[in-house]
């Protein structure tokens, strides 16, 4: 169930073309339009208003969960926009909403701007695959047309994990199991351990949040599954840095052995406005762990991975500032866009 005014509003989702809503109160509804928030031209929305938007969404376990902890992130199927990922959070003592709109369909690899080498990553038939980059860069949906081109082509079972669910599969050639936090697990640690009990081929992790996860995890990359996850982090080097950086001491070096021969690659990615301003365009960074990626995370010395993606263009790797360069060149982002973005901005200025 929801209200008649929020109804209303996720009916004009598609109107807009918007990616999220946002709804604050004092402030008219929102809408995020190729990553630039539009303001709507209406009243402004009181808390009471939101609350009872909120009030709508939720059952009775969601209710007492968001009143425990103040923060909650659950997903709604809705009759005109689809399915709404819907976020809670409380300011000045009243609950505010962010709403993402997750989409119907599966894009395919060319209308997402994902790199071919992608697809190989998505064919090992173990190892670690990361999906990292900052919040509304698109990660969980390069996780999901990973899941869709597996569950395309093999013949094996999926299980997911995910807070929330945001796009549903439909079995293919594989068996897909999808499980939401709060719905029917009630905790990524948890599910990580139990999934394990499942005869799983593919492990899809929504998010890696902490040490727990990430040891579980990659135990379970190294004894023949492939796990695919999503982390939060800018850069290739900065997400390896962070998964060794939550383990100290002998813990630490186990992770980095671990992580050396488990992983498979990591794509960094960020969404950027395009030239035109009508969309936004995929920039990423590639990295796949060949014998040199190895050594250096089993020495530690993220800060030369640089370089190794720089001299691993022939098996696919693609450097962040490159990628932004080769976007600027077919006038798919601006000089400013590109510059800015940059690791090294000098670089791309002495080439343009």
């Amino acid at each position: 169930m929801s209200t008649p005014n929020l109804d209303r509003l996720l009916s004009a989702v598609n109107e807009f073309d918007a990616s999220d809503l946002h709804l604050v109160a004092g402030v008219p509804p929102a809408f995020r339009v190729n990553g630039e928030i539009i303001i709507a031209d209406e009243d402004a929305l009181s808390g009471p208003e939101i609350a009872a938007m909120a009030d709508s969404l939720l059952n009775e376990l969601q209710k007492k969960k968001l009143e425990q902890e103040w923060e909650l992130c659950i997903s709604v199927l809705h009759s005109v926009a689809g399915r709404v990922r819907v976020t809670f959070y409380r300011r000045n003592g009243f609950t505010e909403m962010s709403l993402r709109f997750c989409g119907e369909r599966i894009e395919s690899r060319e209308e997402l701007g994902l790199p071919k080498a992608l697809d190989d990553l998505a064919r090992k038939p173990n190892g670690l695959v990361l999906i990292t980059g900052p919040t509304g860069a698109g990660k969980t949906t390069t996780l999901n047309y990973l899941v869709n081109l597996i569950n395309a082509e093999r013949r094996c079972k999926i299980v997911t994990i995910e807070d929330p669910i945001e796009f549903v599969h439909q079995n293919k050639r594989a068996i897909v199991v999808q499980q939401e936090v709060l719905t029917d697990v009630h905790s990524f640690n948890r599910a990580l351990i139990h999934v394990l009990r499942q005869d799983p081929d593919v492990i899809v992790v929504g998010e890696m949040r902490d040490h727990e996860a990430i040891a579980t995890a990659l135990t379970a990359a190294e004894t023949g599954h492939l796990v695919l996850a999503t982390m939060h982090s800018p850069n290739v080097s900065h997400a390896l840095e962070r998964i060794i950086g939550v383990f100290e001491g002998n813990a630490q070096r186990q992770i980095i052995l671990q992580l050396a021969n488990a992983l498979q690659g990591i794509i960094s990615q960020d969404l950027l406005p395009a030239a035109d301003r009508t969309r936004r365009v995929l920039a990423y960074e590639l990295l796949m762990a060949n014998g040199a990626v190895r050594n250096l995370i089993r020495e530690n010395h993220m800060h030369q991975l640089e370089n190794t993606i720089q001299t691993g263009r022939k098996e696919g790797m693609v450097l962040m500032d490159n990628c932004l360069y080769d976007l600027y060149c077919k006038c798919l982002i601006s000089y400013d866009t590109a510059v800015s973005r940059a690791s090294h901005p000098d670089r791309i200025r002495r080439n343009a």
